[in-house]
């Protein structure tokens, strides 16, 4: 009884937040449809560079990827982002979209490279009203000056192992490193450096001869860079938060930066635009070689400069090179989302403009750190050609017919029920329909929350969680009746049949919902609905049959009506072949008599003893001469000998003749 206390407590709180959310917010008390079913808005952006150069379809797949990282992040679900020729990019987006979504897809990608200052775990850091120094790493929760970071983003206290990285981003424990030798590097310095040891060091270029502040003294300068209110926002900043990883970020490039990597492992302050991306002249991956030309068998990126992008990276590795960690990382910022940040080698000044960035790259992601890349040596701006309002491509009648195939698996399944198990069957009708008031409800409070739409596949997917909920009750409902066959009391046969059955339903609802799994990460497009809403509709068939059908089960089994076993209740011993209460129990031996409710003393009942005749070594035709006999109330017959075959002997001592009698 608990259980369903607690089961309908909560749907009440389920539909109580929808019920706020109607209220107070922007919820409904409908799904919201995706673009199949709902239609919504379409733009089509067309390419354009500075000098009208060709754009190829690797830098085009990176704009999509873009565009994609936005729309997705800002919680606009079931969006179709692909090219039209190669060349255009087609935007589709469900419903009536935002203008601020419209302004994320209309808005140019840009590249920069900025200078690390800190960074710290994604969550925003507690700072108990104190503020934070930022030179410090240990205060706003970087690693110490000696950490790396590890592909997963978190701080290590030893150098990388060189374990494969998933993906580029963030790649922190990558470094900056001279592509082809140009000799003693240690030669090459600041242009503001004196070679006179004993020279006093210049004023500092932050403050005036008064003291006050008058700029920064570089790039990297956290005194200046990191004020009260930029130290502010990074401690509030939560990375974890998908809306907080839309990019398309169009900060003073004069003013520090307050950002995320692109899977919302770490958060970043990053100084002022020191490079552009349009001063990139190449990017390539592959396997990296040393100075003497020998493969190093590891996979890396070689970048390359103009010669203006050449000139102001040596500033940058000049200045780098003299400073400790994080301070010596130099950040890659697409769309305003960090995709790497290398620390730049100890004692390099890169002065050809031709950098290698080496790490914890394995094919995939090198190659996709060189697109980006390549992305950003060409910056892409973006005419729309149209935006206009799209009909649903399947639409409302569609919609209809799906739901009219639901409802007619539906009632196959309730006559189905009925007919098959009678009174029995109700519960399963019940049992199906708390199953579908929960699904409506969390479809549409995710609806609400994480912005997901219902599409025909969805739909698909929710019309086959009939068949799999039902599956699950029918496998309860069998062994059940198993147990009854073997002449168990219902209150028995419901216990036993439980433990029975809810491994087989456990392991059958396990196979369903890692097929989802597998299917909503190895799919595209509308699949991954019909995947989403499978999972979701495993899971919940789980719940329904733990805290709705087995304890429903346990209250009905103590009635009159299914504990008597009813020709009507579906569950009556003489329908099920346990006539009379007679079974064969093995081993030549037959048993009459029912079963207590009790499972651990072998099910025998104190008031009416099981009675078990043998047929010693008996062949199978004996046996089923003395099941025969027991049923009939005396005595197995042997053909050979006209002997009585002997019967168990009680604890009591009785006689077996006393036992016959007894019987009798």
């Amino acid at each position: 009884m608990r259980t369903l206390i607690t089961l309908v407590v909560l749907i009440v709180a389920l539909f109580a937040a929808l019920f706020g959310g109607t209220k107070w917010s922007d919820a409904t008390w409908t799904p919201k449809l995706a673009l199949d079913l709902e239609g919504g808005t379409q733009l089509i952006l067309a390419p354009k560079t500075e000098d009208n150069a060709s754009v190829s379809r690797e830098t085009i797949q990176q704009a999509i990827e873009v565009i994609r990282q936005r729309v997705d992040s800002s919680g606009v679900a079931e969006a179709e982002i692909t090219s039209q020729g190669g060349s255009n990019i087609v935007v589709a987006l469900p419903g009536k979209p935002s203008e601020a979504t419209l302004d994320l897809v209309r808005t140019s990608a840009q590249m920069e490279f900025r200078p690390v200052l800190t960074y710290a775990d994604p969550t925003p850091t507690a700072t108990d009203g104190a503020t934070a120094d930022p030179s410090d790493p240990s205060a706003t929760g970087a690693p110490d000056a000696d950490a790396t970071i590890s592909p997963d983003g978190l701080a290590t206290s030893e150098p990388t192992d060189g374990a494969t990285a998933e993906n580029s981003s963030a790649s922190s424990d990558a470094v900056f490193s001279n592509a082809v030798s140009t000799g003693d590097d240690a030669v090459i310095r600041d242009a503001a450096a004196t070679d006179d040891p004993t020279a006093e060091p210049s004023p500092s270029a932050s403050a005036g001869t008064d003291g006050s502040a008058t700029g920064p003294e570089s790039p990297s300068d956290i005194n200046y860079y990191v004020t009260e209110d930029v130290l502010q926002r990074f401690n509030e900043l939560d990375c974890t938060d998908p809306k907080n990883l839309t990019g398309g970020d169009t900060a003073d490039p004069d003013t520090a930066l307050v950002t995320c990597d692109p899977t919302g492992t770490i958060k970043y302050i990053l100084g002022p635009v020191e490079i552009t991306g349009d001063h990139i002249s190449n990017a390539t991956s592959g396997i990296g070689v040393n100075s003497q030309g020998v493969s190093t068998g590891q996979w890396v990126v070689n970048l390359s400069f103009d010669g203006t992008g050449t000139d102001e990276f040596k500033t940058v590795t000049t200045r780098l090179q003299g400073l400790q960690s994080p301070q010596n990382q130099f950040a890659i910022v697409l769309d305003g989302l960090v995709i790497s940040a290398p620390s730049l080698s100890p004692g390099t000044i890169i002065a050809d403009g031709k950098a290698e960035i080496s790490g914890s790259f394995n094919r995939e992601s090198a190659t996709t750190l060189a697109n980006q890349l390549k992305f950003g040596a060409l910056p892409i701006s973006f005419d729309v050609q149209s935006e206009e309002q799209i009909s649903a491509t399947l639409g409302s009648e569609q919609l209809e017919k799906g739901l009219i195939a639901g409802l007619i698996g539906l009632l196959l399944v309730v006559i189905y029920s009925l007919f098959q198990y009678r009174a029995l069957g109700f519960v399963t009708v019940l049992s199906l329909v708390i199953a579908a008031v929960l699904t409506y409800g969390v479809i549409t409070l995710l609806s609400w929350t994480q912005g997901y739409r219902l599409s025909l596949p969805g739909v698909a997917g929710l019309i086959v969680a009939i068949g799999i909920t039902a599956d699950s009750f029918i496998v309860y409902f069998e062994r059940i009746r198993d147990e009854l066959r073997e002449g168990r009391t219902l209150v028995a046969a419901v216990d036993r049949g439980w433990e029975r059955a809810r491994r087989t339903i456990l392991a059958s609802d396990a196979v369903n919902f890692l097929a989802a799994i597998v299917l909503y990460f190895l799919a595209v497009g509308s699949v991954r609905g019909f995947a989403f809403t499978l999972g979701l509709t495993t899971l919940l068939d789980l719940l329904i049959v733990f805290v709705f059908t087995h304890p429903v089960m346990l209250l009905i089994a103590k009635t009159k009506f299914f504990g008597s076993g009813h020709p009507l209740s579906g569950l009556d011993p003489r329908r099920l072949g346990a006539t009379g209460g007679t079974r064969y129990v093995g081993r030549g031996r037959v048993a009459t008599g029912r079963r207590d409710a009790d499972p651990e003393d072998g099910g025998l009942s104190t008031e009416n003893p099981l009675v078990a005749t043998t047929v010693a070594g008996g062949t199978i035709a004996e046996r089923r001469a003395a099941a025969r006999a027991a049923a009939q109330g005396t005595a197995p017959h042997d053909a050979a000998s006209h002997d009585t075959a002997p019967t168990d002997t009680p604890t009591d001592g009785s006689t077996p003749a006393e036992r016959t009698e007894g019987n009798d």
